[in-house]
């Protein structure tokens, strides 16, 4: 079995605290609201740990997303060893997310959400994100890699519609100022353009050698 290079486990290392320093925060702040009444969360702390959960959701899933175009763009296979991980950590914030909406907004009452799901378009879509992503999470071992054999591709490829539902949900959850929305999504057409455009340029390229 090949070892791992000290490198790249200092590296992973780095991702790994990177990701959970947002969580570490938001933690510290709802501590001190709740022990001292401080403004650290503004007015609503509710929504807004809900809203930094969720955005931490999505930019991880964005960079996730990333990493195949910036392989492709610096000749550096190694970066692909950080999409699990990455993704992953989109998957543990996303539950995060909608754990807070059941505990923290339902306040326990969760036969709520199916009335949710049905009267509120942005909880719906985001609903269904977090269902496509329950299926990737589980199989992002190496044994459901071997397992799936090809098949694991063609499953994985609902994070492109993740990515558009988490999306949506941000824009319609918003309703007025829909410049930070309208960010992600910009960003999404451009990570799913990349990829649209390196798929029907690969024949085009073959031809012409």
């Amino acid at each position: 079995m090949a070892k791992t290079s000290p490198g790249l486990i200092a590296a992973k290392t780095l991702v790994h605290i990177a990701a959970l320093i947002p969580l570490a925060i938001l933690a510290w702040q709802f501590y001190d609201v709740w022990k001292t009444g401080s403004d650290a969360l503004g007015a609503d702390p509710v929504a807004e740990v809900e809203h930094r959960l969720g955005l931490w959701a999505l930019r991880l899933l964005m960079i996730a997303l990333a990493i195949t175009p910036l392989r492709q763009l610096t000749g550096q296979p190694m970066l692909i060893r950080f999409r699990r991980m990455l993704g992953l950590y989109a998957f543990f914030y996303a539950c995060l997310h909608f754990a807070a909406y059941l505990g923290l907004d339902l306040r326990g009452y969760w036969t709520q959400i199916f009335a949710d799901i049905v009267k509120r378009p942005y909880i719906t879509v985001g609903f269904s994100a977090w269902l496509l992503l329950v299926p990737l999470a589980i199989t992002s071992t190496k044994g459901w890699i071997k397992r799936l054999g090809r098949n694991w591709g063609r499953l994985h490829k609902l994070v492109y519609a993740v990515g558009v539902l988490a999306v949506l949900h941000f824009w319609w959850l918003v309703k007025s100022d829909t410049r930070e929305p309208l960010l992600y999504a910009s960003i999404l057409v451009a990570l799913l353009g990349w990829r649209l455009w390196k798929r029907f340029s690969r024949p085009r390229t073959a031809a012409a050698h």
